[in-house]
């Protein structure tokens, strides 16, 4: 069960970009999905209009139409929605409409509206069943066009898959997160790259599950990877690396093994369940990690990446920089899909395929120690900062950008990246 994936940075290849092409023959799909929703507005506003208290909230008409609150509400928002798209959207099914209309007889209704609402319902139907499938292939297609419906699709799909996987893996935690902390180096030609790597509430969802933390770095160049703890200790085992007083009690226990570029930690035996939950924070030290200037014409990027290897409820990675490094304009986020072709390099156009369309965005957190709060991992100010101060590092002289996410993909690799100074545009 692989957990910290350490970033990547600095590859071979240069910075490609992602091409988006849109089907001409959505177009009259979408037509078509438009003129339902106006249809179906169109009808029910006239119907609603006619129920006394009918604009009186959804208490009110669940009263008066004899059905539930929740069907009330829901036929509400669909005729208070913006647009014919967010109608389709936000309207119930079929038959719960028909029950609506149907209720709606016996309280006076003009008939041929009436009339006019059950002929919008059965376009809907028709829509659905001979153009789309069923409802949540309708909301697959609503998720390209309709920003409420994309937020509700993509979270809904990525809390199923989070079941789903913790359920295969045994093993789930409730917040995954990870902080690079950029600081230039004492020769002024590299950076240093500082990383505080955390898991709360980790448990075995199965008896005997293998649970593997995994710190892993690709550098262009890189010399044989020297990793230290904060006190300038070399990294033997993750004890060493271990902030105490962070982590549960007692500290976990996991035994490392060294392969190259990577450094594997298995975490001891144990139980299994929500008794046995564990927090665990780690700190690795990279000394001269990466070069602090890119000649502008090799048109690179710099990055770093964490890359989701164990199901979360929650992920945040933050990435803190000193005031000098990388000035150039705003950060860019890509999410790759790593499940084929493994973790993605970022300059390598030929990975621009795996991107994943998603709603996630990077937070400018601004400037110096007291806007790096969190509200999902505990203490976090304080973890900040002891490590800065152990380092010397002045934490109000970094800038930092946080990447969020709420079931975040398993198998999915969320990177920033940068735009890299040429050393003559110092």
């Amino acid at each position: 069960m692989n957990f910290f994936n350490h970033p990547k940075y600095s590859p071979d290849h240069p910075a490609g970009s992602t091409i988006e092409t849109k089907d001409p023959s959505l177009a009259g799909l979408e037509r078509r999905i438009n003129e339902a929703g106006e249809a179906l507005l169109n009808s029910f506003v006239r119907v609603i209009d006619q129920i006394p208290g009918g604009d009186s909230g959804p208490q009110r008409l669940s009263k008066e139409l004899g059905i539930d609150k929740v069907l009330a509400s829901r036929m509400l928002k669909a005729v208070r929605a913006p647009d014919a798209m967010s109608v389709v959207h936000r309207v119930p099914g079929p038959e719960p409409m028909r029950r609506v209309i149907k209720a709606s007889s016996k309280l006076g209704v003009n008939p041929e509206d009436i009339k006019e609402a059950g002929v919008a319902i059965d376009r809907f139907e028709t829509l659905i069943r001979t153009e789309i499938g069923d409802r949540s292939a309708l909301e697959a297609i609503l998720s390209a066009w309709v920003p409420e419906a994309r937020r509700e699709f993509e979270l809904r799909r990525k809390q199923a898959a989070f079941r789903a996987m913790s359920q295969l893996k045994g093993v789930q935690a409730e917040v995954y997160a990870e902080c690079a902390i950029f600081w230039p180096s004492d020769d002024g030609d590299h950076i240093d790259i500082v990383w505080i790597k955390s898991v709360f509430g980790l448990q075995r969802l199965r008896p005997g599950m293998r649970v593997k933390f995994t710190s892993h770095r690709a550098v262009e160049k890189g010399t044989e990877r020297q990793t230290f703890t904060i006190t300038g200790d070399p990294v033997d085992s993750v004890d060493s690396a271990t902030l105490e007083h962070y982590c549960s009690d007692p500290t976990p226990r996991l035994e490392v093994h060294h392969a190259g570029e990577v450094m594997h930690y298995l975490l001891e035996p144990g139980g299994f369940g929500a008794q046995s939950a564990i927090d665990l924070v780690t700190c690795e030290v990279n000394r001269g990690e990466i070069p602090r200037y890119i000649s502008s014409e090799r048109n690179r990027k710099a990055w770093a990446s964490s890359d989701i290897n164990i199901p979360s409820r929650r992920m945040q990675f933050d990435v803190l920089l000193h005031k000098d490094l990388y000035t150039n304009g705003y950060p860019e986020l890509r999410v790759y899909d790593t499940t084929i072709q493994g973790q993605a390099d970022i300059n390598d156009p030929s990975r621009d395929i795996d991107q994943l369309d998603l709603l996630e965005s990077i937070e400018n957190l601004g400037s110096g120690l007291t806007r790096f709060g969190s509200s999902h991992v505990p203490r976090y100010r304080a973890m900040i900062g002891e490590v800065c101060s152990k380092l010397q590092f002045d934490p109000d002289l970094l800038r930092g950008y946080r990447v969020s996410s709420d079931y975040p993909i398993y198998g999915s690799q969320a990177a920033m990246l940068f735009s890299t100074q040429d050393r003559n545009e110092q």
